[in-house]
Protein backbone atom coordinates (compact mmCIF):
# COMPACT_ATOMS: atom_id res chain seq x y z
CA UNK A 1 0.00 0.00 0.00
CA UNK A 2 3.11 2.16 0.83
CA UNK A 3 4.24 2.31 -2.59
CA UNK A 4 0.85 3.77 -4.27
CA UNK A 5 1.04 6.71 -1.54
CA UNK A 6 1.36 9.84 -3.86
CA UNK A 7 0.86 8.09 -7.40
CA UNK A 8 -2.21 9.71 -7.86
CA UNK A 9 -4.75 6.94 -8.38
CA UNK A 10 -7.41 7.80 -6.16
CA UNK A 11 -10.88 9.18 -6.87
CA UNK A 12 -10.54 12.11 -5.70
CA UNK A 13 -6.85 12.81 -7.79
CA UNK A 14 -8.82 12.21 -10.77
CA UNK A 15 -11.33 14.63 -10.21
CA UNK A 16 -8.97 17.08 -9.00
CA UNK A 17 -7.37 16.53 -12.21
CA UNK A 18 -10.36 17.72 -14.23
CA UNK A 19 -10.76 20.78 -11.97
CA UNK A 20 -9.34 24.06 -13.56
CA UNK A 21 -8.55 25.66 -9.80
CA UNK A 22 -6.98 24.25 -6.86
CA UNK A 23 -8.70 22.91 -3.30
CA UNK A 24 -7.87 24.55 -0.42
CA UNK A 25 -8.86 22.38 2.68
CA UNK A 26 -10.54 25.22 5.29
CA UNK A 27 -10.38 22.81 8.28
CA UNK A 28 -8.68 19.32 8.21
CA UNK A 29 -7.31 17.73 11.33
CA UNK A 30 -4.62 16.15 12.88
CA UNK A 31 -4.26 13.74 15.40
CA UNK A 32 -2.06 14.13 18.59
CA UNK A 33 0.29 11.39 18.87
CA UNK A 34 0.37 11.09 22.90
CA UNK A 35 3.61 9.00 23.17
CA UNK A 36 5.37 11.77 21.03
CA UNK A 37 3.66 14.76 22.40
CA UNK A 38 3.09 14.54 25.74
CA UNK A 39 6.59 14.07 26.63
CA UNK A 40 7.59 16.95 24.69
CA UNK A 41 4.98 18.90 25.93
CA UNK A 42 5.56 18.02 29.59
CA UNK A 43 9.43 19.19 29.18
CA UNK A 44 8.16 22.50 27.14
CA UNK A 45 5.93 23.44 30.21
CA UNK A 46 8.69 22.46 32.93
CA UNK A 47 10.85 25.38 31.11
CA UNK A 48 8.01 27.59 31.30
CA UNK A 49 7.17 27.29 34.78
CA UNK A 50 8.98 24.84 36.16
CA UNK A 51 7.92 21.96 38.37
CA UNK A 52 5.08 23.42 39.84
CA UNK A 53 3.77 23.82 36.64
CA UNK A 54 3.97 20.55 35.14
CA UNK A 55 2.17 18.93 38.03
CA UNK A 56 -0.30 21.36 38.02
CA UNK A 57 -0.73 20.74 33.96
CA UNK A 58 -0.56 17.02 34.71
CA UNK A 59 -3.08 17.18 37.66
CA UNK A 60 -5.17 18.64 34.84
CA UNK A 61 -5.00 15.49 32.56
CA UNK A 62 -1.90 17.02 31.00
CA UNK A 63 -3.90 17.61 28.01
CA UNK A 64 -5.23 13.83 27.45
CA UNK A 65 -8.01 13.29 26.14
CA UNK A 66 -9.16 10.33 28.00
CA UNK A 67 -8.26 12.25 31.17
CA UNK A 68 -10.04 15.20 30.62
CA UNK A 69 -13.39 14.43 29.08
CA UNK A 70 -13.58 10.87 29.27
CA UNK A 71 -12.95 10.05 32.99
CA UNK A 72 -15.17 12.25 34.48
CA UNK A 73 -18.07 10.93 33.00
CA UNK A 74 -16.98 7.37 33.17
CA UNK A 75 -15.71 7.34 36.88
CA UNK A 76 -19.71 7.86 37.45
CA UNK A 77 -22.29 5.28 37.75
CA UNK A 78 -25.37 6.01 35.58
CA UNK A 79 -27.88 6.94 38.62
CA UNK A 80 -25.12 9.46 39.57
CA UNK A 81 -24.52 10.75 35.74
CA UNK A 82 -28.35 10.92 35.67
CA UNK A 83 -28.90 12.76 38.79
CA UNK A 84 -26.18 15.47 38.21
CA UNK A 85 -27.03 15.62 34.53
CA UNK A 86 -23.82 15.15 33.61
CA UNK A 87 -23.69 15.44 29.78
CA UNK A 88 -22.23 12.44 28.00
CA UNK A 89 -19.07 13.43 26.24
CA UNK A 90 -17.57 12.42 23.09
CA UNK A 91 -16.31 8.58 22.35
CA UNK A 92 -14.50 7.08 19.54
CA UNK A 93 -14.18 9.72 17.60
CA UNK A 94 -11.25 9.08 15.65
CA UNK A 95 -11.53 7.15 12.17
CA UNK A 96 -10.52 3.18 12.53
CA UNK A 97 -12.27 1.63 9.62
CA UNK A 98 -8.48 2.82 7.41
CA UNK A 99 -5.03 2.17 9.25
CA UNK A 100 -3.52 4.06 6.30
CA UNK A 101 -5.99 7.11 7.08
CA UNK A 102 -5.61 7.10 10.65
CA UNK A 103 -1.53 7.30 10.24
CA UNK A 104 -1.61 9.85 8.28
CA UNK A 105 -3.36 12.19 10.85
CA UNK A 106 -1.07 11.31 13.05
CA UNK A 107 1.91 11.56 10.56
CA UNK A 108 2.77 15.46 9.00
CA UNK A 109 5.17 13.85 6.13
CA UNK A 110 2.53 10.82 5.63
CA UNK A 111 -0.18 13.73 5.33
CA UNK A 112 1.80 15.49 3.13
CA UNK A 113 2.64 13.32 0.75
CA UNK A 114 -0.70 11.63 0.52
CA UNK A 115 -2.71 15.16 -0.22
CA UNK A 116 -2.70 14.36 -4.20
CA UNK A 117 -4.23 11.27 -3.13
CA UNK A 118 -6.94 13.31 -1.13
CA UNK A 119 -7.04 15.45 -4.75
CA UNK A 120 -6.27 18.89 -2.33
CA UNK A 121 -3.51 21.21 -2.94
CA UNK A 122 -3.42 23.12 0.20
CA UNK A 123 -4.60 22.57 3.85
CA UNK A 124 -5.19 24.25 6.99
CA UNK A 125 -5.06 21.94 9.68
CA UNK A 126 -6.27 21.84 13.28
CA UNK A 127 -5.96 19.54 16.42
CA UNK A 128 -7.84 16.74 17.71
CA UNK A 129 -7.55 16.00 21.20
CA UNK A 130 -6.22 19.63 21.89
CA UNK A 131 -9.11 21.17 20.62
CA UNK A 132 -10.47 21.89 24.12
CA UNK A 133 -7.06 23.30 25.21
CA UNK A 134 -8.20 26.97 25.19
CA UNK A 135 -11.13 26.46 27.71
CA UNK A 136 -8.91 25.08 30.36
CA UNK A 137 -9.89 26.71 33.49
CA UNK A 138 -6.97 26.97 35.38
CA UNK A 139 -5.51 30.65 34.16
CA UNK A 140 -1.72 29.79 34.19
CA UNK A 141 -2.20 26.32 33.01
CA UNK A 142 -4.31 27.61 30.05
CA UNK A 143 -1.68 29.94 28.92
CA UNK A 144 1.57 27.70 29.58
CA UNK A 145 -0.54 24.93 27.77
CA UNK A 146 -1.71 26.64 24.38
CA UNK A 147 1.93 28.30 24.42
CA UNK A 148 3.47 24.67 24.29
CA UNK A 149 0.72 23.34 21.72
CA UNK A 150 1.58 25.70 19.31
CA UNK A 151 5.19 25.81 19.85
CA UNK A 152 5.19 22.13 19.15
CA UNK A 153 2.96 22.41 16.45
CA UNK A 154 4.89 25.50 15.01
CA UNK A 155 8.29 22.73 14.68
CA UNK A 156 7.06 19.82 13.67
CA UNK A 157 4.85 21.09 10.41
CA UNK A 158 7.47 23.67 9.43
CA UNK A 159 9.12 21.84 7.25
CA UNK A 160 5.56 21.07 4.50
CA UNK A 161 4.66 24.88 4.58
CA UNK A 162 3.79 25.00 1.12
CA UNK A 163 1.40 22.57 1.14
CA UNK A 164 -0.35 22.87 4.61
CA UNK A 165 0.00 24.86 7.80
CA UNK A 166 -1.58 24.34 11.25
CA UNK A 167 -3.54 27.29 13.15
CA UNK A 168 -1.95 28.38 16.47
CA UNK A 169 -4.59 28.00 19.59
CA UNK A 170 -5.60 31.25 20.74
CA UNK A 171 -7.13 31.45 24.78
CA UNK A 172 -9.66 34.29 24.86
CA UNK A 173 -10.71 33.99 28.83
CA UNK A 174 -9.00 38.11 28.71
CA UNK A 175 -8.02 39.96 25.97
CA UNK A 176 -4.66 40.54 27.55
CA UNK A 177 -3.94 36.55 27.67
CA UNK A 178 -5.03 36.74 23.91
CA UNK A 179 -2.91 39.02 22.73
CA UNK A 180 -0.17 37.28 24.65
CA UNK A 181 -0.31 34.19 22.72
CA UNK A 182 -1.13 35.74 19.52
CA UNK A 183 1.98 38.22 20.28
CA UNK A 184 4.13 34.91 20.88
CA UNK A 185 2.44 32.21 18.26
CA UNK A 186 2.14 34.76 15.04
CA UNK A 187 4.24 37.79 15.98
CA UNK A 188 7.29 35.59 16.70
CA UNK A 189 6.57 32.03 15.38
CA UNK A 190 5.13 32.90 12.24
CA UNK A 191 1.67 30.76 12.20
CA UNK A 192 -0.68 32.55 9.70
CA UNK A 193 -3.43 30.91 11.13
CA UNK A 194 -5.25 30.94 14.53
CA UNK A 195 -8.42 29.34 16.41
CA UNK A 196 -9.91 31.61 19.19
CA UNK A 197 -12.28 29.89 21.44
CA UNK A 198 -15.11 31.63 20.58
CA UNK A 199 -17.23 30.99 23.75
CA UNK A 200 -16.09 31.16 27.26
CA UNK A 201 -17.72 29.84 29.91
CA UNK A 202 -18.35 32.25 32.99
CA UNK A 203 -19.33 32.12 36.64
CA UNK A 204 -22.33 33.73 37.08
CA UNK A 205 -22.38 32.73 41.40
CA UNK A 206 -19.59 32.27 43.79
CA UNK A 207 -18.99 28.67 43.58
CA UNK A 208 -21.02 28.20 40.43
CA UNK A 209 -18.77 26.02 38.16
CA UNK A 210 -19.82 22.95 36.39
CA UNK A 211 -19.25 19.40 37.80
CA UNK A 212 -16.12 18.47 36.47
CA UNK A 213 -15.14 22.17 36.17
CA UNK A 214 -11.11 21.18 36.86
CA UNK A 215 -10.75 19.62 33.12
CA UNK A 216 -11.82 22.99 31.62
CA UNK A 217 -13.73 21.64 29.15
CA UNK A 218 -17.24 23.43 28.02
CA UNK A 219 -19.44 22.24 30.95
CA UNK A 220 -18.91 18.22 30.79
CA UNK A 221 -21.04 18.39 34.00
CA UNK A 222 -24.33 19.88 35.19
CA UNK A 223 -23.63 23.57 34.02
CA UNK A 224 -25.16 25.56 36.49
CA UNK A 225 -23.93 28.92 37.51
CA UNK A 226 -22.36 29.74 34.21
CA UNK A 227 -22.90 31.44 31.57
CA UNK A 228 -21.67 32.06 27.83
CA UNK A 229 -19.44 34.88 27.08
CA UNK A 230 -19.56 34.67 22.88
CA UNK A 231 -16.72 38.05 23.00
CA UNK A 232 -19.09 40.58 21.73
CA UNK A 233 -22.43 41.73 22.89
CA UNK A 234 -22.93 41.89 26.88
CA UNK A 235 -18.98 40.59 26.81
CA UNK A 236 -16.90 40.38 30.78
CA UNK A 237 -14.22 42.71 28.33
CA UNK A 238 -13.67 44.70 25.50
CA UNK A 239 -11.89 42.27 23.21
CA UNK A 240 -11.76 45.59 20.65
CA UNK A 241 -7.70 44.92 21.59
CA UNK A 242 -7.99 41.70 20.16
CA UNK A 243 -9.54 42.62 17.05
CA UNK A 244 -7.35 45.29 16.57
CA UNK A 245 -4.25 43.26 16.78
CA UNK A 246 -5.39 40.56 14.80
CA UNK A 247 -5.81 43.16 11.89
CA UNK A 248 -2.17 44.61 12.93
CA UNK A 249 -0.80 40.98 12.77
CA UNK A 250 -2.58 39.87 9.28
CA UNK A 251 -4.38 37.08 10.81
CA UNK A 252 -8.49 36.23 10.30
CA UNK A 253 -9.25 34.57 13.78
CA UNK A 254 -11.45 31.45 13.46
CA UNK A 255 -13.44 29.65 16.04
CA UNK A 256 -13.56 25.68 15.91
CA UNK A 257 -15.34 25.85 19.51
CA UNK A 258 -18.00 22.91 20.54
CA UNK A 259 -21.65 23.70 21.31
CA UNK A 260 -21.91 20.64 23.71
CA UNK A 261 -22.75 20.48 27.22
CA UNK A 262 -24.83 23.58 27.78
CA UNK A 263 -28.55 24.23 26.18
CA UNK A 264 -30.48 21.14 24.85
CA UNK A 265 -27.27 19.69 24.17
CA UNK A 266 -26.75 17.54 27.88
CA UNK A 267 -28.15 13.84 27.75
CA UNK A 268 -26.46 11.74 30.14
CA UNK A 269 -26.52 8.84 27.55
CA UNK A 270 -26.28 10.10 24.14
CA UNK A 271 -23.43 11.82 22.54
CA UNK A 272 -25.26 11.47 19.01
CA UNK A 273 -28.01 13.78 20.75
CA UNK A 274 -25.62 16.09 22.14
CA UNK A 275 -23.08 16.39 19.10
CA UNK A 276 -26.14 17.35 16.33
CA UNK A 277 -26.02 20.81 15.90
CA UNK A 278 -23.45 21.30 18.69
CA UNK A 279 -20.87 23.45 16.33
CA UNK A 280 -23.73 25.03 14.73
CA UNK A 281 -25.15 26.40 17.81
CA UNK A 282 -22.32 27.61 19.05
CA UNK A 283 -21.06 29.53 15.76
CA UNK A 284 -24.27 31.17 15.57
CA UNK A 285 -23.74 32.35 19.11
CA UNK A 286 -20.75 33.89 18.27
CA UNK A 287 -21.66 35.19 15.54
CA UNK A 288 -24.89 37.07 16.24
CA UNK A 289 -22.76 38.50 19.29
CA UNK A 290 -19.95 39.63 17.00
CA UNK A 291 -22.81 40.96 14.48
CA UNK A 292 -24.61 42.87 17.10
CA UNK A 293 -21.82 43.89 19.35
CA UNK A 294 -21.09 45.92 16.45
CA UNK A 295 -16.90 44.16 15.51
CA UNK A 296 -17.91 43.75 12.13
CA UNK A 297 -18.73 47.56 12.02
CA UNK A 298 -15.50 48.88 14.13
CA UNK A 299 -13.31 46.32 12.35
CA UNK A 300 -14.15 46.01 8.66
CA UNK A 301 -10.98 44.85 7.46
CA UNK A 302 -11.30 41.74 9.38
CA UNK A 303 -12.88 38.73 8.61
CA UNK A 304 -14.01 35.82 10.99
CA UNK A 305 -14.31 32.07 10.30
CA UNK A 306 -17.06 29.76 11.96
CA UNK A 307 -15.76 26.16 11.45
CA UNK A 308 -17.21 23.08 11.43
CA UNK A 309 -20.82 24.05 12.01
CA UNK A 310 -21.94 24.70 8.76
CA UNK A 311 -24.10 27.33 6.92
CA UNK A 312 -27.76 26.41 7.26
CA UNK A 313 -28.03 28.18 10.03
CA UNK A 314 -26.53 31.41 8.59
CA UNK A 315 -28.54 31.58 6.00
CA UNK A 316 -31.43 31.65 8.51
CA UNK A 317 -29.66 34.04 10.87
CA UNK A 318 -29.28 36.75 7.98
CA UNK A 319 -32.99 36.39 7.67
CA UNK A 320 -33.59 36.85 10.74
CA UNK A 321 -31.54 39.73 11.45
CA UNK A 322 -32.85 41.26 8.29
CA UNK A 323 -36.72 40.55 9.52
CA UNK A 324 -36.30 42.19 13.20
CA UNK A 325 -34.23 44.94 12.13
CA UNK A 326 -37.12 45.87 9.79
CA UNK A 327 -39.90 45.67 12.64
CA UNK A 328 -37.78 46.41 15.66
CA UNK A 329 -35.11 48.94 14.12
CA UNK A 330 -34.50 52.61 15.43
CA UNK A 331 -37.73 54.09 13.73
CA UNK A 332 -40.34 50.40 13.55
CA UNK A 333 -39.90 50.16 17.18
CA UNK A 334 -41.96 53.19 17.89
CA UNK A 335 -45.02 51.46 16.29
CA UNK A 336 -44.74 48.96 19.11
CA UNK A 337 -45.00 51.51 22.06
CA UNK A 338 -47.68 50.91 24.45
CA UNK A 339 -48.22 54.39 25.05
CA UNK A 340 -49.53 54.05 21.34
CA UNK A 341 -53.05 51.90 22.47
CA UNK A 342 -56.27 53.92 22.33
CA UNK A 343 -57.51 52.33 25.46
CA UNK A 344 -60.51 53.30 25.38
CA UNK A 345 -61.47 51.86 21.92
CA UNK A 346 -60.61 48.71 23.27
CA UNK A 347 -62.60 48.89 26.38
CA UNK A 348 -65.26 50.17 24.05
CA UNK A 349 -65.25 46.86 21.75
CA UNK A 350 -64.94 44.89 24.71
CA UNK A 351 -68.02 45.85 25.54
CA UNK A 352 -69.39 45.68 22.25
CA UNK A 353 -67.95 42.44 21.36
CA UNK A 354 -66.89 40.55 24.84
CA UNK A 355 -68.76 37.38 25.52
CA UNK A 356 -68.60 34.50 28.03
CA UNK A 357 -65.30 34.28 29.46
CA UNK A 358 -64.52 37.64 27.56
CA UNK A 359 -66.42 39.50 29.85
CA UNK A 360 -63.87 40.56 32.48
CA UNK A 361 -64.00 43.28 34.99
CA UNK A 362 -63.94 46.98 33.39
CA UNK A 363 -62.06 48.54 35.62
CA UNK A 364 -59.56 45.80 35.93
CA UNK A 365 -58.94 45.87 32.15
CA UNK A 366 -58.58 49.30 31.91
CA UNK A 367 -55.72 49.06 34.36
CA UNK A 368 -54.25 46.31 32.18
CA UNK A 369 -54.01 48.71 29.85
CA UNK A 370 -52.86 51.84 31.31
CA UNK A 371 -50.32 50.21 33.81
CA UNK A 372 -48.02 50.65 30.49
CA UNK A 373 -44.20 48.76 30.36
CA UNK A 374 -41.13 50.49 32.43
CA UNK A 375 -39.48 52.20 29.64
CA UNK A 376 -36.51 50.02 28.18
CA UNK A 377 -33.19 52.13 29.06
CA UNK A 378 -32.42 51.58 25.43
CA UNK A 379 -35.09 51.72 22.07
CA UNK A 380 -32.31 51.04 19.59
CA UNK A 381 -30.48 47.82 19.81
CA UNK A 382 -28.81 48.07 16.60
CA UNK A 383 -26.85 51.05 17.63
CA UNK A 384 -23.29 49.43 17.66
CA UNK A 385 -24.14 48.18 14.12
CA UNK A 386 -24.43 51.54 12.98
CA UNK A 387 -27.69 50.57 10.40
CA UNK A 388 -29.18 52.77 8.00
CA UNK A 389 -31.03 50.32 5.84
CA UNK A 390 -31.51 46.79 4.79
CA UNK A 391 -28.30 46.74 2.69
CA UNK A 392 -26.40 47.64 5.55
CA UNK A 393 -27.13 44.18 7.26
CA UNK A 394 -25.53 42.35 3.73
CA UNK A 395 -22.78 44.42 4.14
CA UNK A 396 -21.76 43.99 7.28
CA UNK A 397 -22.64 39.97 7.85
CA UNK A 398 -21.70 38.35 4.41
CA UNK A 399 -18.63 39.72 3.60
CA UNK A 400 -17.15 39.28 7.03
CA UNK A 401 -18.21 35.92 8.26
CA UNK A 402 -16.99 32.30 6.24
CA UNK A 403 -18.49 29.13 7.32
CA UNK A 404 -17.24 25.65 7.39
CA UNK A 405 -18.50 22.97 5.47
CA UNK A 406 -18.45 19.29 5.24
CA UNK A 407 -18.41 17.63 2.04
CA UNK A 408 -21.75 15.67 3.73
CA UNK A 409 -23.41 18.98 4.16
CA UNK A 410 -26.50 19.70 1.99
CA UNK A 411 -26.84 23.24 3.15
CA UNK A 412 -23.80 24.34 1.02
CA UNK A 413 -26.68 24.52 -1.78
CA UNK A 414 -28.57 26.67 0.53
CA UNK A 415 -25.17 28.76 0.97
CA UNK A 416 -24.96 29.76 -3.19
CA UNK A 417 -29.13 29.85 -3.58
CA UNK A 418 -29.50 33.39 -4.93
CA UNK A 419 -33.45 32.51 -5.07
CA UNK A 420 -33.76 31.99 -1.16
CA UNK A 421 -31.14 33.67 0.70
CA UNK A 422 -31.97 37.35 1.34
CA UNK A 423 -31.04 39.87 -0.94
CA UNK A 424 -30.06 37.40 -3.59
CA UNK A 425 -26.84 37.06 -1.49
CA UNK A 426 -24.49 33.82 -1.56
CA UNK A 427 -22.76 33.06 1.71
CA UNK A 428 -19.52 32.31 2.22
CA UNK A 429 -19.03 28.82 2.53
CA UNK A 430 -15.98 26.62 2.65
CA UNK A 431 -14.84 23.27 1.97
CA UNK A 432 -14.15 21.44 5.07
CA UNK A 433 -12.71 17.82 5.23
CA UNK A 434 -13.07 17.20 8.74
CA UNK A 435 -10.15 14.60 8.04
CA UNK A 436 -8.65 12.40 11.02
CA UNK A 437 -12.30 12.66 12.47
CA UNK A 438 -14.92 9.96 12.92
CA UNK A 439 -17.21 11.07 10.28
CA UNK A 440 -14.22 10.84 7.03
CA UNK A 441 -14.51 6.99 7.12
CA UNK A 442 -12.32 7.18 4.08
CA UNK A 443 -9.77 10.59 3.54
CA UNK A 444 -10.03 9.78 -0.56
CA UNK A 445 -13.49 10.30 -1.02
CA UNK A 446 -14.12 13.90 0.99
CA UNK A 447 -13.39 15.41 -2.03
CA UNK A 448 -16.10 13.51 -4.40
CA UNK A 449 -18.79 13.48 -1.60
CA UNK A 450 -18.40 17.79 -2.02
CA UNK A 451 -18.61 17.37 -5.99
CA UNK A 452 -21.92 15.41 -5.62
CA UNK A 453 -23.82 18.67 -5.42
CA UNK A 454 -22.61 19.57 -8.18
CA UNK A 455 -23.38 16.32 -9.72
CA UNK A 456 -26.78 16.77 -8.27
CA UNK A 457 -27.45 20.29 -9.79
CA UNK A 458 -27.38 21.75 -6.36
CA UNK A 459 -24.78 24.08 -7.05
CA UNK A 460 -23.19 25.13 -10.66
CA UNK A 461 -19.21 24.43 -11.33
CA UNK A 462 -18.41 28.23 -10.44
CA UNK A 463 -20.20 27.74 -7.24
CA UNK A 464 -18.23 24.35 -6.39
CA UNK A 465 -14.88 27.01 -7.49
CA UNK A 466 -15.97 29.05 -4.87
CA UNK A 467 -16.66 26.70 -2.20
CA UNK A 468 -13.67 24.44 -2.11
CA UNK A 469 -11.15 27.67 -3.70
CA UNK A 470 -12.28 30.94 -3.95
CA UNK A 471 -13.93 31.11 -0.29
CA UNK A 472 -11.22 29.20 1.68
CA UNK A 473 -8.79 31.87 -0.34
CA UNK A 474 -10.42 35.09 0.44
CA UNK A 475 -10.90 33.77 3.90
CA UNK A 476 -7.65 33.36 4.65
CA UNK A 477 -6.24 36.38 2.16
CA UNK A 478 -8.60 38.89 3.70
CA UNK A 479 -6.26 40.32 5.95
CA UNK A 480 -2.90 39.09 4.83
CA UNK A 481 -2.45 39.17 0.96
CA UNK A 482 0.83 37.08 1.76
CA UNK A 483 -0.78 34.07 3.36
CA UNK A 484 -0.27 31.73 0.24
CA UNK A 485 2.80 33.18 -0.71
CA UNK A 486 5.71 30.21 -1.18
CA UNK A 487 2.77 27.47 -1.85
CA UNK A 488 1.44 25.11 -4.10
CA UNK A 489 -1.31 27.74 -4.52
CA UNK A 490 0.96 31.41 -4.61
CA UNK A 491 0.14 31.80 -8.67
CA UNK A 492 -3.90 31.24 -8.33
CA UNK A 493 -4.35 32.88 -4.93
CA UNK A 494 -2.59 36.15 -6.35
CA UNK A 495 -4.63 35.81 -9.67
CA UNK A 496 -7.51 35.82 -7.62
CA UNK A 497 -6.91 38.53 -5.23
CA UNK A 498 -6.15 40.78 -8.32
CA UNK A 499 -9.89 39.53 -9.96
CA UNK A 500 -8.85 37.76 -12.57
Amino acid sequence: MSDRIGAGDTSAARLRAKLEHPVVDADGHLIETAPVFKPWLLDFVKDIGGGDMAARFEAAGGMDYDETVLRPWGALSDEQRRANWTTRPPWWTLPAASSLDRATAHLPKLMYERLDDLGIDFAVIYGSRTLTTTAIKDDEVRQVACRALNAFNAEVYAPYADRMTVAAQIPMHTPEEAIAELEHAVGERGAKAIMINGLVHRPIAAGGGAEGARNGLPNWGAGSGERIDALGLDSAYDYDPFWRRCAELRVAPASHTPGMGWGSRRSPSSYVYNHIGSFGASMEALCKSLFLGGVTRRFPELSFGLLEGGVGWACTLLGDLISHWEKRNASTILDLDPARIDTQLILKLFGEYADGHFRPDLAGLEESFTKLEPEPPVLDEWAACAIERVEDIRDLFVPRFYFGCEADDPAVAWAFNRKTNPLGVQLRAMFSSDMGHWDVPDMTEVLCEAHELVEKDLIDADDFRDFVFTNPVRFYTSVNPDFFLGTRVEQQAAALARGE
